[in-house]
């Protein structure tokens, strides 16, 4: 997708307004990839030594945190913890460093968050300092058992998941009843009246799952045969256009009657008019984080392993999920939510059920070469 990703964290910062509705939450974020790669044969040895805190810099997307989190870490530890919400777009912020990294350079952070798949090019092309697990010891206990082995960084050896969310289908309950499998976007009954996403990711992941096939398992062949039944359902008309965020407008204004969706825009929708909604189709739905990583030649390693330490915390973590309304990577936080929030701590938008993360995906691992086959071939289909 595009420069949307900010509207929708700023949806984040509604928690106070979430509603209960079908699983999922929030929104995944879109770019182009890389065009080398260096894919690490081995981790490398990580030895950050214990130092003297003074100062870290973290690039995060806005709306992200609760201030006062920063401030009492910043209290706590006695250190200037500069945090940066200058991140609108994983694409925009890698062209914005991507010079200095290709040199070998510091970017000037100790930290950045991006999502899976633009990590998953940042590691191929050795653009990140490994996590030192010994000065993590929160995210090794505490870390969801979900997200450890990730696909495209198996046991986490230079990621820390910040936040999740989840993509699937938004939805008029009173036009289309209640939305339970992705094959109702193809139903004839609604030609013309579905939308699908405008990112090739996003779109043919959907797919592939509605075909039974777990898209961070699936190869290249598999997502273009998924991008040629879409291709299909536009040239039969069942798709009417392509969106970034602007679906929200065609839901709203009853345009589309389904749409493949981003919780998070649905949350809003929904507090304006009730018949709208979120599903979590029986075939499953694509899960995505945010990521902690330490840039190549970061200044502070240690530093952003202090932060990501004390992040993982389950008390300071469940400040973060009641400001937010993400989905908390940190085991416990639920319990602790509970206490403050009945409510909150029982909206399946924030804690999905283990039945909901049974049916979740990550995105295709694809080389940086093949992402732009995907990308290709997607574009003769939307045109762009």
């Amino acid at each position: 997708m595009n420069d949307s990703n900010l509207t929708r964290r700023r949806f984040l910062g509604r928690a106070g307004s979430l509603t209960l509705m079908s699983s999922g939450l929030l929104a995944a974020c879109g770019g182009v990839e890389g065009t080398a790669k260096k894919t690490p044969t081995a981790a490398p040895a990580a030895e950050h030594a214990k130092t003297a805190l003074s100062r870290i810099e973290f690039s995060n997307w806005p709306l992200y945190i609760d201030k006062k989190v920063i401030r009492d870490f910043e209290r706590d530890f006695d250190v200037d913890l500069r945090y940066v919400e200058d991140i609108n777009d994983n694409t925009e912020f890698f062209a914005k460093v991507r010079q200095q990294l290709e040199a070998g350079t510091p970017i000037g952070r100790d930290l950045v968050a991006l999502t899976d798949w633009m990590a998953a090019q940042w590691i191929r092309l050795g653009y990140l300092e490994p996590v030192d697990k010994r000065n993590v010891p929160n995210v090794v206990a505490n870390l969801e058992d979900s997200l450890r082995d990730p696909v495209f960084d198996r046991g986490r050896r230079f990621t820390v998941p910040w936040q999740s969310g989840i993509t699937g289908i938004g939805y008029n309950r009173k036009e289309v009843g209640e939305v339970k499998s992705m094959k109702q976007l193809f139903d004839s009954r609604y030609k013309g009246k579905v939308s699908f996403l405008s990112d090739a990711r996003d779109s043919a992941s959907l797919l592939m799952l509605m075909d039974g096939i777990r898209p961070e398992d699936a190869k290249l062949d598999q997502v273009l045969a998924a991008i040629d039944k879409v291709d299909a359902a536009q040239r039969d008309g069942q798709i009417r256009r392509f969106t970034g965020n602007d679906y929200t407008t065609d839901l709203a204004k009853g345009n589309v009657v389904m749409a493949m969706a981003y919780a998070a825009d649905l949350i809003q929708l929904k507090a304006d008019n009730p018949d709208l909604d979120f599903a979590v189709p029986e075939e499953g739905a694509i899960i995505w984080s945010d990521n902690m990583m330490i840039p190549a030649k970061a200044a502070h390693p240690y530093g952003a392993e202090v932060w990501m330490n004390h992040v993982y915390d389950p008390e300071v973590a469940s400040r973060i999920t009641a400001y937010v309304g993400a989905i908390s990577p940190v085991k416990g936080v639920q319990e602790i939510v509970a206490e403050a929030d009945p409510e909150m701590a029982e909206n399946p938008l924030v804690f999905p059920d283990e039945d909901t993360r049974a049916r979740l995906s990550g995105y295709p691992d694809l080389s940086p070469a093949e992402a732009r086959q995907m990308d290709e071939r997607f574009g003769q289909v939307t045109g762009s």
